[in-house]
């Protein structure tokens, strides 16, 4: 029993390095003026990557620890090294726009790190209890990070109404696995599956219950017509925290999905495919069109990501190792345009000046060439143009989406994949071809142009070699 528990404690050593590190960083921040919150800051990115050469230490193949509740597998290992990667862009993006703001606090570091725990915990989780709460700690670290900046009445509304309308999700997932378990008496999807491939996956039972499921999990991922939340909290959060919820907790709901519908309920895809093809189609298409009448770019880049995942549901909802695949490559290429968007808005942003309307970048081609480039980059692969990753990102789940045979859904795809494209345009056209809207403000450091210049040429990179990218995901689900 001993060694069970001292293999079990190997497997999460990840995750306790990542608490420790937390509840360091939240300690001695305590002890701090403002002028030393330097020291948190640095605390929060040396647990970062002390986390992320644990996790790159784990064992090779499938291993499986406390009973079942937790899995140590390619995807899990894949999805953690790119999770700690996408926080710490978080942390250094976030620095000069915290600080500038007076809100460069220890407190913002430690809901991040616990955030990024229940992250872990999700990727990672062998049952349906330990995955919901991971789904719990990542959505309360979320709900206080939009909050965070606490004389803002804007924030304070977006964190309630997210509350709430989270609170009501968290209870239909649970409400969804209580009948799932009433009917299968397991918790564990190792044995969830073996159910309902035997005939459990028609029950009436579980299909009701696999219903409410499916909507805890839509709304985590902000798709239709589960998105309320979305606008108003990209809108309504400081830029710094919208950008922490727009990329890496999405790692996180790809894998709540993967192991909940496709091991879990594998023998229900039937079921669950059709709800997801109802929930993509909407998503695609509410989020491109309502996206055209923005002029404001945060809650444009909220409708973006709306339409974005419903492109991640149709490679989930092929059913088929190819459609996973696809939808990874696109979750992590996602991630990869959303940090540079957000990074764009806070590079041009100052203090009193948030730099989040679209007229807000007309001219920049004038004052700052590079980064309009920059700009064009992410905004043309986020658009699917080639030969950025975006566009290989849609092809993928696209291929997967015509191999079972659903045609019809995959011209839907691209038809709103061209009405998406114009407001992408919208950005290129004021940067390009309109003039400056006043004079532009540096007040970036060099490390800060440096991240988002390495994170916009990354697009073109991986598109370029997009089966680096797609090779490495084949060999973390092999």
């Amino acid at each position: 029993m001993n060694q069970i528990l001292a293999n079990s404690l190997a497997l999460a050593t990840p995750e306790i390095v990542l608490v420790i590190g937390a509840s360091i960083v939240l300690i001695v921040d305590v002890f701090l003026n403002d002028a030393q919150r330097g020291i948190s800051y640095l605390l929060a990115l040396a647990t970062l990557v002390v986390t992320a050469v644990f996790v790159a230490a784990l064992p090779e193949g499938r291993n499986v620890g406390f009973t079942g509740m937790f899995v140590v597998d390619g995807i899990a290992r894949f999805l953690k090294l790119v999770a700690c990667g996408s926080v710490a862009a978080v942390f250094l993006y976030s620095r000069d726009y915290l600080r500038v703001r007076g809100l460069f606090r220890g407190e913002y570091f430690v809901l991040a790190l616990f955030a990024t725990l229940g992250i872990f915990v999700i990727v990672s989780a062998g049952s349906l209890l330990s995955m919901y709460m991971g789904i719990e700690v990542l959505a309360l670290s979320q709900y206080a990070l939009v909050a965070f900046d606490r004389d803002s009445s804007v924030a304070a509304e977006s964190a309630m109404k997210y509350f709430v309308l989270g609170a009501i999700a968290s209870g239909l997932l649970l409400y969804g696995i209580s009948i799932v378990y009433g009917v299968t008496g397991t918790f564990d999807l190792a044995s969830l599956a073996v159910h309902t491939q035997l005939g459990a996956g028609t029950n009436v039972g579980v299909l009701f219950g696999l219903a409410f499921i499916v909507a805890g999990i839509a709304f985590k991922f902000g798709a239709v017509p589960f998105h309320m939340w979305v606008p108003d909290v990209y809108h309504g959060a400081p830029t710094s925290v919208t950008m922490f919820v727009a990329a890496a907790p999405k790692l996180a709901y790809f894998a709540l999905a993967l192991r909940v519908l496709a091991e879990g309920l594998a023998g229900a895809v039937g079921a669950w495919q059709q709800m997801l093809i109802v929930l993509a189609v909407l998503s695609i298409g509410v989020g491109n069109i309502v996206a055209v009448a923005q002029t404001n770019l945060k809650r444009m880049l909220a409708y973006s990501t709306i339409s974005n995942v419903g492109f991640i549901l149709l490679g989930i909802l092929a059913g088929t190792p190819a459609g996973y695949r696809g939808a990874l490559f696109y979750t992590v290429a996602y991630v990869l345009m959303s940090l540079g968007s957000f990074a764009m808005i806070l590079l041009l942003s100052r203090k009193g000046f948030e730099a989040d309307r679209i007229e807000d970048f007309r001219g920049l081609a004038q004052h700052r060439p590079w980064f309009a480039w920059m700009m064009l980059f992410l905004m043309a692969s986020t658009a699917g143009v080639p030969p950025f990753v975006g566009f290989f990102s849609k092809l993928y789940v696209i291929q997967a989406v015509l191999d079972v045979g659903l045609t019809w859904l995959a011209i839907v795809a691209v038809l709103f994949s061209v009405v998406g494209a114009f407001y992408y345009l919208r950005v290129i056209k004021a940067m390009f071809f309109e003039a400056p809207a006043g004079e532009s403000v540096d007040e970036s450091s060099v490390s800060f142009k440096f991240l988002l210049s390495l994170n916009a040429l990354s697009v073109l990179a991986l598109g370029l070699c997009s089966s680096l990218l797609s090779d490495t995901i084949a060999k973390a689900f092999h």
